[in-house]
């Protein structure tokens, strides 16, 4: 895996989604940012700063968070409390143990 950020970019032969026809937002260092969760951020451009002045490992984690939901009501959930945890300062999720993808060594 490469040390450059994610970023969400559009399937081939795919309509282009909000996040390709606005600024690119980066994903984690494991996870590419899914485009409900991208949505959501650019939905809100200063929730889009704060997401973008995470860390690499910060924007995994919740990321993996999202996707971590098995029903569509809890990764919702998830993808509304990532905006609102972010606004009350949190950089990583709240209580989430971690990401059980990538390597203990941060990559």
């Amino acid at each position: 895996m490469s040390d450059t950020p994610q970023t969400t970019t559009p399937a081939p032969g795919s309509a282009p989604s909000a996040a390709a026809s606005s600024p690119a937002l980066p994903g984690g260092v494991v996870h590419e940012l899914p485009a409900d969760l991208a949505a959501s951020l650019l939905a809100d451009p200063p929730t889009a700063q704060l997401w973008r002045g995470l860390t690499p490992l910060g924007r995994n984690e919740f990321v993996c968070w999202v996707e971590d939901a098995k029903k569509p009501e809890t990764r919702a959930r998830r993808i509304r409390r990532t905006g609102e945890e972010m606004h009350e300062g949190k950089r990583r999720p709240c209580c989430w143990p971690g990401c059980k993808h990538r390597e203990r060594t941060g990559r």
